[in-house]
């Protein structure tokens, strides 16, 4: 694996790493069907590249549960377990179909605080390749304004090459 990565460089080293990592995660991923080992190596992957990704993860939309997220394969501290579509940001990201890109969380409307230290957070919805939103990519990090465009545009990147092939 390579070695972390320290988000404060310039953004084209950023997605320079990020393009890098997404080629590894391909070749990982090659052949393997399994929609919750995929999650599980993308969550590992992501989490032990970025200093910053306090908690790398998926929600996963229960097929039990009209518009409900359950906790699904994440690296970091203990995760809600149920969010509601449209309730914090993994909800706003479920409902809308679009990347929620929020510098500080406690600016962040009917945010839950799932762990008290997440400062800012991405939750990038996942989509099968019907169209079909399956999950969001969700990635807090216990610094403010930690994530910016080139997180949100590559970890979309990710999840549709993952997910939606």
């Amino acid at each position: 694996m390579a070695e972390a990565f320290n988000e404060l460089t310039l953004p084209a080293a950023k997605a320079e790493r990020y393009a890098a990592l997404a080629a590894e995660i391909a070749a990982v991923l090659d052949g393997e069907p399994n929609r919750t080992a995929r999650m599980a190596t993308v969550a590992s992957m992501l989490a032990a590249t970025f200093d910053a990704f306090f908690w790398t993860g998926f929600y996963v939309v229960d097929p039990d549960k009209e518009r409900e997220l359950v906790v699904g394969p994440y690296q970091g501290t203990l995760g809600c377990l149920r969010i509601a579509f449209g309730r914090g940001v993994c909800g706003a990201a479920a409902a809308s179909g679009q990347t929620q890109l929020v510098p500080d969380v406690h600016a962040f409307p009917g945010h839950i605080a799932c762990d008290g230290r997440s400062q800012s957070e991405v939750v990038v919805p996942v989509f099968d390749s019907a169209g079909a939103l399956i999950a969001v990519l969700d990635v807090d990090s216990d610094q403010l304004g930690a994530f910016d465009e080139v997180d949100a545009r590559w970890l979309e990147e990710i999840v549709r090459n993952t997910f939606a092939v």
